[in-house]
């Protein structure tokens, strides 16, 4: 047997009881309570694996959790420097575990937060641990930590882009698509639609009033209109309001628009679409905010190049893995827009992001651990 896949079968049991001890400490995206106490406790998790950090610092992501950047220097002869990203807040609402706790059956765990992405931190640690213990060579690791990615990253997206700067790698521990690698990611882009009419009585005065809410049903069509599947780029109206009675003619309306797409000539498109957006009232009026929340995380040669390793690597240690194109976006979309070389779904092999559904593969648990391994090994100068 290879010796990392043994070793990471050896902590087959402490992979699970580490993963079931964070699942089981909540840190929804907005309690600022929860999240500092998730991030003290990755940070003294870290630790009992790594030792202390060579250098460490923390910046405020209030109202959301803080940054946490964390430092180890290379070991054994490694050379080069690799960025982690890791996010430890989820989607879960504080009190979720009442109803749905920790379980096991099989080789699933089931858990919120376990598969998106609490399992790839848990993973990484006992990687690095791994191969310190094996004295193979390790570049110098930074991890960066944060508690806002559920909701777009809006305080750590500078500090992430400052931290991974300078470094060979950005490896992110986010889950993987059905097993697969993530090597591009399309980018997100957020947008708030408002229209304004001018209200009247919808049976008395039909003819004066402007209806914000036809206004609006307009730009909904014209949207979804300027979607185009077939070059990477979707479009969702997922919530519109406005108005305030059915006899009242709609004075206001409000749309949420989420657009992703595959390369920067459909972000610029669709720039132009909601610019050309007009009403068709004289009296009406449309106003666009928002913009690009994350940038397209494309396959350029040093991601190529990164996976290819992660392959050779796979390979070595009896398994396959295949690389694919997500729609969903990360915080390595930031890291790639500077043009580094980003690996991506390196943690849980599972399903159900999001979803009550949510679970990851323990055997997947064990095989990235030492997939894992291996691959920071051979970033730092290894050969395993």
């Amino acid at each position: 047997m290879n010796p990392l896949v043994e070793a990471a079968e050896a902590r087959r049991r402490a992979l699970v009881d580490d993963l079931t001890a964070y699942v089981q400490l909540e840190t929804p995206s907005d309690d600022r309570a929860a999240l500092d106490e998730g991030l003290a406790w990755v940070r003294t998790y870290l630790e009992a694996h790594l030792g202390a950090p060579e250098a460490e610092r923390a910046v405020d992501g209030a109202p959301h959790g803080d940054v946490a950047v964390l430092d180890w220097a290379a070991v054994n002869g490694g050379s080069g420097a690799v960025a982690v990203l890791c996010h430890y807040d989820t989607v879960w609402p504080l009190g979720t575990l009442v109803d749905w706790p920790v379980s096991i059956d099989g080789d699933r765990l089931t858990g919120p937060g376990a598969f998106d992405m609490k399992a790839g931190l848990v993973q990484v640690a006992h990687a690095l641990a791994i191969a310190r213990e094996q004295g193979l060579p390790l570049p110098a690791v930074r991890f960066v930590l944060n508690g806002d990615e559920e909701i777009g990253s809006p305080a750590s997206r500078p500090v992430i882009e400052a931290s991974v700067a300078g470094h060979d790698a950005v490896l992110v521990f986010e889950a993987s698509a059905g097993g697969a690698l993530k090597t591009a990611r399309k980018g997100v882009g957020l947008f708030t639609v408002t229209t304004e009419g001018v209200e009247g009585h919808a049976g008395l005065d039909p003819e004066n009033g402007v209806s914000a809410v036809d206004e609006m049903a307009r730009v909904i069509v014209a949207l979804h209109d300027s979607a185009d599947l077939a070059a990477g780029t979707s479009v969702n109206v997922g919530t519109m309001s406005g108005g305030s009675r059915a006899n009242v003619t709609a004075g206001s309306a409000r749309a949420l628009v989420d657009v992703r797409v595959t390369d920067v000539d459909e972000m610029r498109r669709m720039d132009a679409t909601f610019a050309a957006l007009r009403p068709r009232r004289e009296a009406a009026g449309i106003e666009v905010d928002g913009g690009w929340n994350r940038p397209v995380m494309s396959r350029g040669p040093g991601t190529a190049a990164l996976f290819a390793i992660a392959r050779e690597v796979a390979a070595e240690q009896g398994l396959v893995v295949e690389e694919t194109s997500v729609g969903g976006a990360s915080d390595g979309n930031f890291a790639a827009a500077l043009g580094l070389p980003v690996l991506d779904g390196l943690g849980a092999v599972g399903d159900g992001a999001h979803a009550r559904h949510e679970w990851i593969s323990i055997d997947g648990l064990v095989e990235r651990t030492a997939l894992a391994a291996g691959l920071l090994s051979r970033l730092g100068g290894g050969t395993a």
